[in-house]
């Protein structure tokens, strides 16, 4: 799946010229997150988020410092800070390296953007021209359409069981042959030996995202390691 396919588009936007005051309103009436700003070109000059408004000083939540830090941070740090507590404008608070991604990156791509730069939103551009947004939001509605539908698919047992069998044995977690599957009118059964109670958890999940499963009964049984005694 690429980011075109799940983008939200039109994005809404907001001027470099346009007062904080008004940013926020949009924001709050959109009932969204951020919003790119746009140069008089069309190109994408920055983005303005809920992040930016934390340490706003008219609600008394600006950065403070002792002295002795202060000497440490330097002159330009500060003075950044405070335009960013006080500015006006958009383009006096918004952030300008904006981390953005084409049309054509993949949902891996982007989710991986999100979690390196730890950011919620990535406008997907194309040439500089701003094409469209993708956030979480965005993400979780991609995730609805592809979950599988709790009775939706059918499919005979023995197609289950070499399903769940070959999804638990291409997992390194599962200790490949010594958990067993059963399967009766779509209800499946796990049985065998785990050593770690986690491995419980995930073997249930491996199950539950098999198509054509209707229930699941957790019959595995938790060994200590090594007591297991092999008899020659």
């Amino acid at each position: 799946m690429l980011a075109q396919t799940i983008m939200t588009t039109p994005v809404v936007t907001v001027d470099p010229a346009a007062s904080i005051a008004a940013a926020v309103e949009l924001m709050l009436s959109k009932k969204i997150s951020c919003l790119p700003v746009l140069g008089t070109d069309g190109t994408l000059a920055g983005i303005i988020s809920e992040g930016d408004f934390l340490r706003r000083g008219e609600l008394g939540i600006q950065r403070t410092r002792a002295h002795w830090l202060e000497f440490l941070v330097g002159p330009g740090r500060i003075a950044e800070e405070y335009v960013r507590a006080n500015g006006r404008r958009v383009e006096e608070v918004m952030t300008t390296d904006v981390v953005s991604a084409p049309p054509s990156a993949s949902l891996a791509q982007i989710v991986e953007l999100m979690a390196r730069h730890d950011i919620k939103n990535v406008p997907i551009v194309e040439r500089g021209k701003l094409f469209g947004i993708i956030t979480r939001s965005d993400l979780l509605r991609a995730l609805v359409r592809v979950l599988p539908k709790t009775g939706a698919t059918t499919a005979d047992d023995e197609l289950i069981r070499r399903s769940v069998v070959a999804e638990l044995q291409s997992q390194c977690w599962s200790g490949g042959d010594l958990l067993g599957v059963t399967v009766d009118n779509g209800a499946v059964e796990l049985n065998g030996a785990i050593f770690d109670e986690r491995q419980r958890k995930a073997a249930v999940v491996a199950a539950e995202n098999v198509a054509g499963v209707k229930a699941i009964k957790d019959s595995l049984f938790c060994a200590e390691p090594f007591s297991m005694v092999l008899v020659s």
